[in-house]
Order: structure tokens, then sequence, then C-alpha cells
């Protein structure tokens, strides 16, 4: 059994709680959007990390995250990207990935809103954990946090982390860091 956290749309800012909820899990996924360096220093440093750079993030992180991961736990194929559009509506790049890979579970954020559901077309999981931080359209500040066990997602949970709230600083981007 593996136990996976799934963050997104962090942009920035890494609210505290993140370490309380996800201190049980063995590996967090970041779904991109991630926003500064020290978002996926704190992550890795707390846990194995593995992520995607977002539309906002700045060459630093697209040195260090590819903007698609593929990879397998406990039999699952993951796809985690950033941008995918929603079931019955993926992008060009999405739907050729998916249609060549054939997941078990597709993973991404952008929309910050949440989404968890079975693809009707292509029979995988679709998650979409919306968004972690304070920047954006969303009220709550949520995450995920799963299992896989046996090649079988279980046990997922959507955490509120509350209200979105402001930050006094404009939010980091590859166009004002």
């Amino acid at each position: 059994m593996t136990r996976i956290g799934i963050i997104s749309d962090t942009h920035g800012y890494l609210d505290e709680q993140v370490f309380t909820f996800f201190k049980e899990v063995d590996v967090i996924w970041h779904a991109g959007d991630i926003g500064t360096a020290e978002v996926t220093d704190r992550l890795r440093a707390f846990k194995p990390l593995i992520a995607v750079y977002g539309n906002i993030d700045g060459q630093e992180l697209r040195a260090d995250y590819p903007e698609v991961q593929l990879f397998k736990v406990e039999g699952c194929k993951v796809l985690l990207t950033h941008i995918a559009g929603a079931p019955g509506k993926y992008n060009a790049r999405v739907n050729a990935i998916i249609q060549k890979e054939k997941p078990d579970i597709l993973v991404c954020g952008h929309s910050h809103i949440v989404k968890v559901m079975k693809d009707p077309r292509f029979g995988f999981l679709h998650v979409n954990p919306g968004a972690a931080g304070v920047h954006g359209f969303h009220k709550v500040k949520t995450i995920i946090r799963f299992e896989i066990d046996n090649g079988k997602p279980q046990k997922m949970e959507l955490i509120e982390l509350g209200a979105r709230g402001s930050l006094a600083e404009p939010e980091k981007t590859a166009d004002n860091k």
C-alpha cells in the first residue's frame, strides 16, 4: 500500500496544514503552478516529491520539473501534468499521451476546481485536487489524500485547508519573481 498526497496550484504559498495532513503519506504529487522553488524545497525536505511545472512557473522550476510525469505506483500507471482539460475535453497534447500510454490515473491542476471522477470514455480515474494557494478564484484551499493498494485507488479524501484569503505581497510568476 502507498499513501499519496496530491496538491496543486500553490502559486508560491504553502499552507502549514499541508504538513499535518500529509504527515502519514509516503509521497506527495504536485500538479503544477508551484510558484517558487521554496515550495518544492520544503515539500522535498518533508516527503518524496513527484512534481510537474505549470503555466506560471519560471525557468528555475521548469529546469527541475518536467511538463509531464508518467510513473507506476502499486501497478497503477499515473499520468501527472498541469493542464489536461477535463473528461471529454482533454487538450490535444494530453489526449495523445492518454491514447499512447493508457494511464490508470490522470492527475492535473490548473482549473482550481476539484474534480474526482472516472473518465467515461477511457475508464481511468481523473483527479484534480483544486488549488492549495491563495491566488485565484477558488474560495477554499484544497488538497487530496488517498491510498493505492494492490493496484486500486481507495480511501480518497478531499481536505479543505480553509478560506483562500489573500496575501499582502503580489503573486510570484515567471515575469515578476
